[in-house]
C-alpha cells in the first residue's frame, strides 16, 4: 500500500491498495489495548467488573496449550523484562511452547524458521514507530503476512504499541491536549495486516478520544478503534470483530462528517467536526470494521 502526504491538509490518500490484503485472510488478529491481565499488572476493573475472567485475553492466542507462540519484543527497550513477565504469565495459563524474538529487522535464519512454525505471533508494547520502522517489509514481516493470509486460525496479536502497529495506517505522533490543533497529528504506514482502521490504545485511561477522532477526520474512510486497557478486539476475515475483556472499546467513524475545518484550519488553530459516529463496545459486542455496524452481546 502506498501513501502520499498532502502537506496542505495533512491527509493520507490511498493510491494503490495492497492486492494481497484485499483477499479474505484465513488468519485472525488480536488487538489489545494494553495492561492486559498478566504477571505484575494491576487491572483497574478486576475487582469491579462482575464478568472479569483471569487471563481471558491472552488465552485467545491459541486454544491449544502446546501450540507454538513467538513473542516479538522489537518495540520494547527492555526485552528481558518483557521476557520475564510473559514467561510467568504464559506458564500460569498453561502454555508450554513459546519463545521470544527481539528482531531489529535482520532476523537470522533460525528466527525465521521459528516464525514459519508458530501458530501465534505476539507483538509486545513499547514504541510502535520502532516496530514499523524495523520490521516493515522485512523477511519476518513477509512470512507473517503470508501465514496470516493463508493459514486457518493463525493469530497475529499485539498489545499497546504492538496493536497500534498492525493496521495499514498508524498514529505515529500526536498531542493529547485539551483541543485538537492543526499540525499536532502525524500518521504513517503500518504493518498492513488490517485495512480501513486506525487503532489507538490505553484509550480511556490516557484520554485519547481527541487524537483518534482527529485521525479519522483526516482519514475518513477509516474506522477508529480506541482500545481500553485489559480489552481487545478479536478479528476474523479482516473485518468481523468481537470485543473481549473487562474494559471497553470506543469506535469512531467519520463517514457522515458534517461541518468541519479539517482541510482549511491554520497551523496551531483548533479543529472542529460535526456528526462523528461513536460506539461504546463492551465484552461480547461485535462490530463490522468496514461499515461500523454494531451488534450487541448475545447475553443481553
Amino acid at each position: 500500500m502506498n501513501f502520499f502526504l498532502n502537506l496542505d491538509i495533512k491527509e493520507f490518500t490511498i493510491q494503490n491498495m495492497n492486492k494481497d490484503i484485499q483477499k479474505i485472510p484465513k488468519g485472525k488478529l488480536l488487538l489489545i489495548g494494553g495492561k492486559e491481565d498478566r504477571d505484575g499488572t494491576k487491572v483497574a476493573m478486576k475487582s469491579k467488573n462482575k464478568e472479569f475472567s483471569p487471563h481471558e485475553i491472552l488465552k485467545l492466542l491459541t486454544p491449544n496449550k502446546n501450540d507454538r507462540i513467538e513473542v516479538i519484543t522489537t518495540a520494547s527497550s527492555e526485552p528481558e523484562s518483557m521476557k520475564e513477565m510473559y514467561t510467568k504469565t504464559f506458564e500460569e495459563i498453561g502454555y508450554t511452547n513459546f519463545g521470544f524474538i527481539h528482531s531489529a529487522g535482520k532476523s537470522d535464519h533460525a528466527d525465521l524458521e521459528r516464525i514459519k512454525d508458530c501458530k501465534a505471533a505476539f507483538f509486545t508494547g513499547g514504541d510502535q514507530n520502532k516496530i514499523d520502522r524495523e520490521l516493515k517489509n522485512s523477511d519476518l514481516h513477509k512470512i507473517l503476512m503470508e501465514k496470516y493470509l493463508n493459514e486457518k486460525d493463525f493469530v497475529v496479536a499485539g498489545t499497546s504499541a504492538g496493536a497500534m502497529s498492525i493496521p495499514e495506517i498508524v498514529i505515529c505522533e500526536a498531542e493529547e491536549g485539551e483541543a485538537i490543533l492543526e499540525n499536532d497529528m502525524k500518521l504513517s504506514e503500518g504493518l498492513g495486516f488490517l485495512s480501513g482502521c486506525i487503532v489507538d490504545t490505553h484509550f480511556v485511561h490516557r484520554g485519547r478520544f481527541g487524537r483518534l477522532a482527529h485521525a479519522v477526520m483526516m482519514q475518513r474512510d477509516c474506522f477508529g478503534v480506541g482500545l481500553g486497557e485489559d480489552t481487545a478486539l478479536l478479528i476474523e476475515d479482516g473485518n468481523k470483530a468481537i470485543c473481549k475483556g473487562s474494559g471497553m472499546i470506543i469506535g469512531i467513524g467519520a463517514g457522515n462528517l458534517g461541518k468541519t475545518n479539517i482541510k482549511t484550519v491554520k497551523k496551531g488553530h483548533p479543529v472542529y467536526g460535526e456528526n462523528l459516529t461513536v460506539h461504546i463496545i463492551a465484552d461480547g459486542c461485535s462490530v463490522e470494521l468496514r461499515t461500523g455496524k454494531f451488534t450487541a452481546a448475545e447475553k443481553d
